[in-house]
């Protein structure tokens, strides 16, 4: 099918050309995105509901455990847990979906791939905004939460943004990376599942930041935890509905540097990758 495939240009390709040409093929991605989001409610009687009924179930799992049988994870400042739960679980499964997905962006669809014309980056962006539409759709219920719970609904409101913003650009860097190497190693996409189920625990997500922070651990660890751009991601979606403090300086930087840093690595891994990806499809 390589004859089909439009060449790959030679030499250094011009990051500003690149991008607009996605941009020129934004509608692409949104019919990617509808095909996506299609083809996973088609056959199901709930449809979108998975989307809440998956991090609901799981926040009424973890409440149970962490709040009722043992206490350890409440927030030490008398903060709802269950508003804790829920703002962190909502953003987790994001990341979560896109770990999941984004192995499989350029295997799954090696066909269109090898057919179409168009950049091949728009398949796990499209992933990525897929799981951003299923994120949109369950704040109603998130502010539901809040509005129980009586969250502030003041300027802490606007580090959502920035937190969501945050969050897209590294799942981006990721899905880029990821996808590409998962086509050169297939061991990639197992090794996800089984991140997808340690990071859960390795991230505030159901426990707070400052759990770690007063735990009797090294320094040095405390430290290596609290590079991980995910973790300041978290503590924003926290504070945004919960009103804390927003995160520590350091902490903010972390995330943003973090995030830009995998979104240039994803993207020059798989600019690097294309032309023995397409060998390989």
């Amino acid at each position: 099918m390589l004859s089909e495939v439009e060449s790959v240009p030679h030499g250094r390709v011009v990051a500003g050309s690149r991008l607009a040409e996605l941009w020129r093929h934004r509608g692409t991605l949104r019919l990617l995105v509808q095909r996506d989001l299609t083809v996973k409610y088609q056959l199901s009687v709930l449809g979108y509901l998975w989307t809440l009924i998956e991090p609901l179930a799981i926040a009424v799992t973890y409440w149970f455990v962490f709040s009722v049988l043992y206490g350890e994870a409440r927030p030490a400042d008398g903060e709802p847990y269950v508003l804790f739960l829920v703002s962190g679980l909502f953003a987790w499964m994001w990341v979560s979906g896109v770990l999941g997905d984004a192995t499989t962006a350029l295997t799954a669809q090696r066909r269109l791939i090898t057919t179409v014309r168009t950049p091949r980056e728009l398949f796990p962006i499209g992933r990525v905004v897929a799981k951003f539409f299923e994120y949109l759709a369950a704040l109603p219920v998130l502010v539901v939460v809040a509005v129980i719970y009586r969250a502030p609904f003041g300027p802490n409101l606007l580090l959502l943004p920035v937190a969501v913003a945050l969050e897209m650009v590294l799942l981006i860097g990721l899905a880029l990376l990821l996808s590409a190497l998962n086509v050169m190693l297939r061991d990639v996409e197992r090794f996800m599942r089984l991140l997808q189920r340690v990071l859960i625990y390795a991230l505030p997500v159901v426990y707070p930041l400052s759990k770690v922070l007063d735990a009797p651990m090294p320094a040095w660890v405390k430290t290596v935890y609290q590079l991980n751009p995910l973790v300041g991601i978290l503590e924003l979606h926290h504070d945004a509905w919960l009103g804390g403090s927003h995160p520590p300086a350091r902490l903010l930087a972390t995330a943003v540097l973090g995030s830009v840093g995998f979104l240039v690595l994803g993207w020059v891994v798989f600019r690097a990758l294309e032309p023995a990806v397409l060998k390989e499809l």
